[in-house]
């Protein structure tokens, strides 16, 4: 029986050859995509259509017409390809949104003939194209899961979302129009890249060769990306091969092995693998929801039925009719939960060979890495700040990484308002609480760079975080001693302030050679505790232009305060709080993320009760700066 896929949804593929069938009430066109991992088209070339049908592995229908069939061999598609997009969209001159017409329905059936999982897209409007189903491989093993993103700007509109800058997009959505016999539409007049740089104002191709990691997924808990880039690093030679999971025995799903995502350096796979499973978690546990509203929706409907049927209300007939709904609800939830339980246990069994294998940069405190760790030769590529989990397998940790330098500052918030676990605690344990995960933070940062590559200041204008700041301040590794009192705080701020409007001079002129020699370059972290203590209104403006331009110079904020006493500040300090990511010291679920919107609960990343490890990372960092 072929499992009917909700939006989200995925399904393993036991065979290497597939087919794909599409059944729409209306004459559309079928598309197929090949990209990398995160669904980026190197180029226009790797898109087949009905004026390019063949591609390795895959050849798409020649026109458009109300079914379509077409076979796609996954092991013949190329090495670099990862997700293979079915798209649909509606050829010119038809209908002008696929809300007009029947929903279309795409399945995947193996080469001989029986479905393996089919999607009705439903729920569409005014979008003229859409990704309907994608093929993925995951830990050597190929998925299908259930997409269903429709592009009311049509093909341009996907292919854009796809990597190819507007004109190239454009182009090609106009070829394909015009190899199935349509009419073309007029591509609108405009600037032409030269060389692949696209004109201003619009966003470029997905990156591509040594130089460019592969594209980025959205940001965590905001609307800011998190780009996986890194702004220092670069290559000029091939990546070495990804680890290679042992063969699975038949009818078992594949070993999960660390390391087996697309990157330069094993520090970016496991990255992009910590984002994948971070991905994967969230659509299984969308799936799971999807399903039981739905099986919830359905048995309502039934019961309603059921009631306003007066031949139901005599007899025990009204009673047989609820529970036949009930029955059938219950089968639908079972079967969602066997595929959550399934999937569960796989992202457990990843979660358990990757944890270990982390990086200083992204390991717990208790992880033996520490035990040896040395002065890394390059700046790392994010830092862990705690792990995430939801309510359907809390002990499913998902290390939360962001990218450092960072591309918004953090937020710890110390106030008893901030959440029902915080209003239950001591406000002065809230308080230190959220002070020593500022500086475990710093610890981390400091320890994951090179040698004297970050500057770190503390303004702790009322001493209220000295015994938290301790450890710091006795190892040496402070630029300055923690600034007190408005003096103080003005000026720690009037030297950040003048560090980010000479390095944003330079950097406009195109003369970083010209700065001052006195100027201290290096990647700067400003802990700021008990804000607004010793602000006054000129420190406030200074502290908000910090957070708004230091991220792009390398200026990194990480605020320690409790909302509710800047109120009096009123709106005006709105903007800031926004601009920072919030992050609670004790267990809070706040945090949303970018695919499907759960709330994640987030708990901090803070070293074992008793634990000596900051401490000795701490003096091999001071060690280091002697030496």
């Amino acid at each position: 029986m072929a499992a009917e896929l909700v939006r989200g949804q995925n399904h393993p593929l036991p065979d290497s050859r597939v087919e794909i069938r599409v059944t729409a009430g209306t004459p559309v066109l079928a598309l197929a995509s090949l990209g990398d991992e995160q669904g980026a088209l190197p180029g226009p070339e790797s898109c087949a259509h009905p004026g390019a049908r063949s591609l390795p592995g895959v050849e798409a229908p020649a026109a458009s017409a109300d079914r379509h069939r077409f076979a796609v061999d996954l092991d013949a598609v190329g090495a670099g390809v990862h997700r293979i997009g079915v798209l649909l969209a509606l050829p010119q001159g038809g209908p002008t949104r696929f809300g007009a017409v029947a929903a279309p329905h795409v399945s995947v059936a193996t080469a001989d003939g029986p479905e393996l999982a089919g999607f009705t897209l439903t729920g569409l409007d005014a979008e003229t194209a859409v990704v309907a189903l994608e093929l993925y491989r995951r830990q050597g093993a190929w998925k299908v899961r259930a997409v269903g993103q429709g592009y009311a700007d049509g093909l341009p509109g996907l292919l854009a979302d796809h990597g190819l800058n507007p004109p190239a997009a454009a182009d090609l959505a106009a070829r394909i129009h015009a190899s199935a016999g349509a009419p073309v539409a007029p591509v609108a007049p405009g600037p032409v890249p030269v060389s692949g740089v696209p004109y201003p104002g619009t966003p470029g191709p997905a990156p591509t060769g040594p130089d460019q990691p592969p594209a980025p997924p959205a940001g965590l808990g905001g609307p800011a990306t998190i780009s996986y880039a890194h702004p220092r690093r670069g290559r000029t030679e091939p990546p070495p091969p990804a680890p290679q999971a042992p063969p699975a025995q038949p009818g078992e799903p594949a070993r999960p092995v660390a390391g087996d995502a697309t990157g330069w350096s094993m520090e970016e796979r496991l990255y992009n693998q910590v984002w994948g499973m971070f991905e994967d978690l969230a659509r299984a546990a969308a799936a799971y929801r999807s399903a039981v509203d739905f099986a919830d929706t359905r048995m309502d409907r039934e019961l309603d039925d059921a009631l306003s049927d007066p031949r139901h209300r005599i007899g025990g007939s009204g009673n047989a009719a609820r529970d036949a709904a009930q029955a059938r609800r219950d089968e639908l939830v079972a079967q969602a939960k066997a595929v959550l339980d399934r999937d569960l246990a796989q992202l457990t069994a990843e979660t358990e060979v990757v944890e270990p294998a982390l990086p200083s940069a992204y390991a717990r405190w208790d992880n033996p890495v520490w035990h040896g760790h040395g002065m890394p030769e390059q700046p790392p590529m994010a830092v862990r700040l705690g792990d995430l989990h939801l309510p359907e397998r809390p002990d499913l940790r998902i290390p939360m990484l962001v990218r450092f330098p960072l591309e918004r500052g953090l937020w710890i918030d110390n106030g008893r308002t901030g959440s029902e676990a915080a209003m239950t605690m001591d406000t002065a344990r809230l308080r230190r609480l959220a002070m020593d995960m500022a500086v475990a933070h710093a610890v981390r940062m400091l320890a994951v760079h090179p040698d004297g590559a970050l500057s770190v200041h503390v303004i702790d204008a009322a001493g209220a975080g000295a015994a938290s700041l301790e450890p710091l301040v006795r190892s040496g590794v402070l630029a300055t001693p923690p600034a007190a009192g408005a003096v103080g705080v003005t000026q720690t701020l009037a030297h950040l302030t003048r560090r980010v409007d000479l390095v944003q001079m330079a950097v406009r002129a195109g003369a970083p050679e010209d700065l001052p020699p006195d100027l201290d370059t290096r990647e700067q972290l400003l802990i700021v505790h008990d804000f607004p203590h010793g602000f006054d209104d000129r420190a406030v403006t200074q502290l908000r232009y910090l957070a708004d331009e230091g991220p792009r110079v390398g200026v990194n904020l990480l605020m320690v305060a409790d909302r509710d006493e800047a109120s009096a500040y009123g709106p005006l300090l709105d903007p800031l709080w926004r601009s920072l990511m919030r992050l609670s010291p004790v267990p809070d679920d706040h945090l949303a993320d970018p695919w499907v919107g759960h709330a994640w609960t987030f708990e901090p990343a803070l070293p074992p009760a008793g634990s000596q490890v900051l401490e000795q990372v701490l003096a091999r960092v001071a060690h280091a700066r002697r030496s």
